[in-house]
């Protein structure tokens, strides 16, 4: 067993970010959906495994229960240090998820504090004096304010992690970190101290993320977004690892999409525009009785096999508000979930090859009725949009489960067409 480094992601998109930054970073990396548990299979030879669990949302006794188990499995793994992985937006509550996971974690490993940055500079999250910003805009004045769970109206990293823990919050200022690797570990050190568990540090671009990330090399359990995990995986010794896991190649290709972000659905409109078929869900009909699962089947059976389709739940602000208030939040969600999750049953049975999947949640849902547990990461279509192959017996499938927010806006067009 070669494994370096075990993760804990909070949703199974955020799983497969950080998947392709440990790749990107030379290291050979399985992604694991769900808790392990002793049947779980993790490929030979792994430098990293990451295991992707359902923890932004649910309550946080549950998220805590959950990343134990997955830290004790990792543990029994070989994995000397544990990183834990959160959306580059800090989506959490004021009661948690992020703070009650990482206070368990820390816990469970003996460690007196952690280091943690959710920066990931190629989509644009930067942290700089604690605050967190979308491009040139704090986070609370972007468009990803508008979480549909967990809005974000707070920008400061060190305030929105204090609600969320009885421990103290310190920072590492740009500066510092500018100043290299030792003057961080110092400043870590002189924040141990002083009593701090969790240091918040300021990143601009990925240089910044590779000191944080060389700095952090000794902490037994390390929190962030993909960026400083791929800072942190580059400052592990090479593995040597370079060839691309290959891919399936022919049958058909699809777009499952749930997600409701401005990114979703700019790719959804350049699916139309390239003129490829394109079917949206009536989730209202859904609800009210209709087999709108049936109706895509036979939608999709009439279709160029040639071709890739799309079919989508997602809806613009004003539609999700109005489908929200007649179902209620938590309704609109699981019909969402079960639709997609149903179909995508339906397709791969039908000799479905290559399946995008649009939307944490929706992810969640496809991975688990499809029962897929492993899988290797191959290369990434857009940053942290990495295509993975699956390594479940009988189910030979290329699958990229893409963050809302993820991905250029021909995304879909594009990763389809290359891998046919």
């Amino acid at each position: 067993m070669t494994l370096r480094i075990g993760c804990i992601a909070d949703d199974f998109t955020g799983g497969t970010d950080v998947a392709a930054a440990f790749r990107r970073a030379g290291l050979r990396t399985a992604l694991v959906f769900g808790v392990p548990d002793t049947e779980t299979p993790l490929p030979d030879d792994c430098d990293a495994a990451v295991i992707a669990l359902k923890s932004r949302s649910t309550a946080a006794g549950e998220a805590v229960d959950d990343s134990l188990a997955a830290q004790r499995w990792l543990w029994s793994k070989g994995a000397a240090q544990i990183y834990f992985k959160y959306c580059s937006t800090f989506d959490s509550t004021p009661k948690g998820n992020i703070g009650p996971v990482t206070d368990a974690l820390l816990d469970a490993a003996g460690a007196r504090l952690t280091l943690a940055c959710p920066a990931s500079p190629p989509n644009g999250r930067t942290v700089y004096q604690g605050h967190l910003f979308v491009h040139d805009q704090l986070l609370s004045d972007s468009p990803l304010r508008h979480h549909p769970l967990n809005p974000m109206t707070d920008p400061s990293l060190p305030r929105l992690l204090a609600a969320q823990t009885p421990h103290r919050v310190g920072l590492i200022a740009l500066p510092t970190v500018r100043a290299g690797v030792d003057a961080v570990r110092e400043a870590l050190l002189t924040h141990e101290r002083d009593g701090v568990r969790h240091v918040i540090a300021d990143a601009l671009d990925d240089d910044d993320l590779a000191v944080l990330g060389a700095a952090a090399l000794e902490l037994p359990v390390v929190t962030g977004a993909a960026g400083l995990a791929e800072g942190l995986g580059r400052a592990y010794p090479a593995s040597g690892t370079t060839a691309a896991e290959p891919l399936p190649t022919g049958g058909r290709s699809a777009v499952l999409a749930g997600s409701c972000s401005a990114r979703t659905l700019e790719q959804i409109a350049q699916f139309y525009a390239a003129g490829l078929p394109s079917l949206h869900l009536d989730v209202l009909a859904a609800a009210a009785g209709r087999d709108v699962v049936a109706e895509a089947l036979d939608w999709y059976d009439a279709q160029d096999p040639e071709l890739p389709v799309l079919i989508y739940a997602s809806a613009s602000p004003d539609e999700l508000t109005a489908v929200q208030q007649q179902l209620g939040v938590g309704e609109a969600a699981a019909q969402v979930e079960g639709l997609l999750g149903a179909l995508a049953v339906h397709l791969v049975d039908r000799g479905l090859r290559r399946l995008l999947v649009a939307g944490g949640e929706t992810s969640g849902a496809v991975t688990t009725v499809l029962n897929i547990r492993t899988v290797l990461v191959a290369e990434e279509a857009d940053p942290g949009v990495p295509w993975t192959r699956t390594t479940t017996r009988g189910r030979d499938l290329a699958l990229m489960l893409k963050s809302g927010n993820f991905g250029a806006p021909d995304l879909c067009v594009r990763a389809l067409e290359e891998t046919r």
